[in-house]
């Protein structure tokens, strides 16, 4: 009587992680993520430790996560993960107001974003 489950989304090579609300620019966001698409997760850990981005300690603790996910949701070889995809979405703006001279204003947008990383498991190849 209970409800079906609902079908699997990803593959079954697959694991994600999301961090909401990040506050960030998507744009500055997006830099970030670009460092480590289609990188082995091991390369894009190191290369988020080192990073200069403020962001990039957000990135690498959503991608751990993911890891994480990988391993012990869907029992897949962390050795073997890539970063399948790492996509940014634009989240809420807050708008603040900042006095300028001569009674005008000056408007503050301090936006946030989403970032969603995905972890895929490929077969070694033979060397």
């Amino acid at each position: 009587m209970g409800k079906k489950a609902r079908e699997r989304a990803l593959a079954e090579n697959e694991a994600k992680a999301v961090a909401r609300m990040l506050r960030v620019s998507p744009q500055k966001l997006n830099l970030v993520a670009q460092l480590i698409r289609g990188k082995k997760v091991a390369s894009a850990l190191a290369d988020l430790e080192f990073s200069r981005k403020r962001v990039a300690r957000e990135v690498r603790k959503c991608l751990e996560s993911a890891i994480a996910n990988a391993e012990n949701n869907h029992d897949l070889d962390v050795d073997d993960l890539v970063v399948a995809e790492a996509h940014v979405g634009k989240a809420i703006v807050l708008k603040r107001f900042h006095p300028r001279g001569r009674g005008r204003v000056g408007r503050i947008l301090k936006p946030f974003a989403h970032l969603t990383i995905v972890v895929r498991e490929v077969e070694a190849t033979a060397s």
